[in-house]
């Protein structure tokens, strides 16, 4: 008779009690609703800009013409391909912050705001052209290391073999030993990618 507890990992298995319907102990690949909780840290949210970095975004795209709120929106997220899309809740602030200190100028057209960099607006971007480059690099990346690395099919595999083993020594086809070698090659293999990767940023 199989045991309904989980068996603890001390590594990167780390199986918590996330389960759900036909899973309530948690344990095995089902216990988790969306992929393991290291995979979840790998990939990430989507980018977003830095602290600081929204009001340069925003007077680049005044650069070249006056536009309302919906257009900044709009005009950012084209440059990056999609990729980052500010929200009105941190476009409207900055471009009041803007206004304020005179580095873009607001005017009604048609019942909208429509706002225009000034000298002084145009002096401040051209100070910081380094960073918006560097902001739009970062979101033109984007997730593509992960989809390179197809993170899901990686962590379905890991999460695969750590339902074997787990599967393995409750049936008492696997022992504590065999784990634990298991364990060893596992660890070898990181360290072999770590000295890799380490080997690449020198």
């Amino acid at each position: 008779m199989e045991h309904t507890h989980c068996m603890p990992f001390p590594w990167f298995f780390a199986f918590g009690r996330h389960g759900r319907r036909g899973d309530e102990d948690g344990c095995g690949p089902r216990g988790f609703r969306h992929g393991p909780p290291w995979m979840h840290g790998m990939v990430g949210p989507g980018p977003r800009a830095e602290r600081g970095e929204v009001r340069y975004l925003v007077l680049d795209a005044l650069k070249d013409q006056p536009r309302h709120g919906y257009e900044i929106i709009q005009a950012i997220e084209e440059r990056s391909q999609g990729r980052y899309r500010p929200s009105a809740g941190t476009v409207y602030p900055t471009l009041q912050l803007l206004e304020e200190l005179g580095h873009v100028r607001c005017q009604e057209e048609g019942g909208k705001k429509v706002y225009a960099i000034t000298d002084e607006g145009r002096a401040d971007l051209n100070g910081h052209t380094d960073e918006v480059e560097e902001a739009y690099g970062r979101f033109g990346w984007g997730n593509d290391w992960a989809d390179a690395l197809d993170l899901h099919a990686l962590g379905h595999r890991l999460m695969g073999l750590a339902h074997l083993m787990r599967i393995g020594f409750f049936k008492g086809r696997v022992t504590l030993d065999d784990l634990k070698e298991v364990k060893k090659q596992v660890d070898e293999s990181l360290d072999r990618i770590e000295t890799f990767l380490k080997g690449k940023m020198a």
